[in-house]
């Protein structure tokens, strides 16, 4: 294990947080990376902010469910503040639409820590020591990317037939006009912003961008990691054995998309590298719309994104989300297969030495990666670990490190608190 990682754990392993001036002290920990320059962590806890008017504004948005056909439905009903902006329940997919019965094909993800997610593109181009290297595609909002700013990605819900269902921009609009914050938003956005229709809801949804960039729930940085990481708080044992795994490239190999070592300017961790990748997720039988088994979504290559339908060496590829607060979802993964933590591990340690735990068995024959058809099931990753084992192979893990990996990834939940020496609110 090399570079900033491997320092981190090193000092963390002899009890120090960090083997640097101020690692300890209260104060935030510089911490140096692999050019020796300096970066200063984020205070732990985050510091509150005050909003401005237009994202005051976004946050009342935010939790209007008239603004739904239904009149029951809001962001906030699937993206719940006190789950991490994620679902309440664990059901692999939510229920929307005029009448509240009908459901999306996808699971609901969290909108924590989507500040830093860059604008799509097909080939990431990452520095490496022979050169440059393309890391394929990467980027955007949404499960499939297909969004390239937040303002655009809150327009989707709105006018999705399934989730809050109005019929176009003029019902939304008339539904701003209508509610109990159109006068602070006349206001904002001018008196007469509700004569033009595309114009007031085009406003309203960069009010719920600058919500949901300017109030700190949506980045709070309030984990054991990050109180660790700035000198506030110490590993246990089994946390520092899990981290240890995370890092290893011959066992989890969870940091090489999951991101842990601080961005461009000493951000803390996002643990996602914003990539999109097929890791062969099996079948959801709880989503309606696999009852019929014509129905496949296959992310970047559609059938909810339209414009890479032709890019075939994408398909079944979907973005790859931070770990941060995962650990107490209730579904995982594009689909909601999984709903345990447990499960998901051990999912990536015996997708390939033990297929037929996962995947079902059709006229006696097993049929691996289910989810996709048989043309695209090449694109399932097999080449990073801890996929590179074959049927009858040892798994990657074994059950003591599922736990240590599970202790490791529970200190990436928000909500620590060091006074109390342990969880806060979330």
């Amino acid at each position: 294990m090399t570079g900033l990682a491997g320092v981190r754990l090193a000092a963390l392993a002899t009890g120090l947080a960090f083997a640097l001036p101020g690692a300890g002290s209260g104060a935030p920990a510089p911490a140096r990376d692999a050019h020796d320059s300096v970066a200063m962590w984020v205070r732990y806890p985050a510091a509150p902010v005050a909003l401005d008017p237009a994202a005051t504004l976004g946050r009342a948005i935010f939790f209007d469910a008239s603004l739904s056909a239904s009149g029951k439905q809001s962001c906030a009903s699937c993206h719940d503040p006190a789950h991490a902006y994620a679902p309440a329940d664990g059901r692999a997919v939510q229920p929307g639409g005029p009448d509240m019965d009908r459901f999306g094909t996808r699971a609901v993800p969290s909108l924590r820590y989507l500040q830093f997610t860059p604008r799509f593109s097909r080939h990431l181009a990452q520095p490496d020591p022979d050169g440059v290297e393309d890391e394929g595609p990467a980027g955007g909002f949404t499960r499939d990317g297909a969004a390239q700013t937040l303002h655009e990605q809150a327009l989707l819900p709105l006018l999705n037939p399934v989730e809050m269902a109005n019929a176009d921009i003029d019902a939304v609009a008339a539904r701003l006009r209508r509610a109990t914050y159109a006068a602070p938003f006349r206001k904002t956005f001018g008196d007469d912003i509700f004569d033009h229709p595309a114009a007031a809801v085009a406003r309203a949804t960069e009010a719920l961008e600058a919500f949901e960039t300017q109030d700190p729930s949506f980045r709070p940085y309030t984990s054991k990691f990050d109180a660790a990481m700035s000198g506030n708080a110490r590993f246990s044992p089994q946390e520092l054995r899990g981290y240890t795994l995370f890092n290893d490239p011959k066992k989890g190999n969870c940091a090489k998309c999951h991101v842990d070592v601080p961005g461009p300017g000493g951000r803390p961790a996002q643990f996602t590298d914003y990539g999109h990748v097929a890791v062969g997720v099996p079948r959801n039988a709880e989503i309606p719309a696999n009852r019929d088994p014509r129905f496949v979504d296959l992310g970047l290559c559609g059938p909810v994104r339209k414009d890479l339908a032709r890019e075939t060496a994408f398909c079944g590829m979907f973005k790859t989300p931070t770990l941060r607060n995962s650990a107490s979802r209730q579904v995982f993964f594009h689909n909601g297969r999984f709903h345990t933590l447990d499960d998901v591990l051990r999912f990536y340690s015996e997708r390939d030495t033990n297929p037929g735990k996962w995947y079902p068995r059709v006229g006696g024959k097993l049929v691996v990666f289910d989810d996709l058809p048989p043309r695209h099931r090449g694109n399932v990753d097999r080449v990073d670990e801890p996929f590179t084992r074959k049927p009858g192979d040892k798994p990657v893990f074994t059950d003591a490190e599922i736990a240590d990996l599970a202790a490791f990834l529970k200190t990436l939940d928000d909500g620590f608190s060091t006074e109390a020496g342990g969880k806060a609110a979330r």
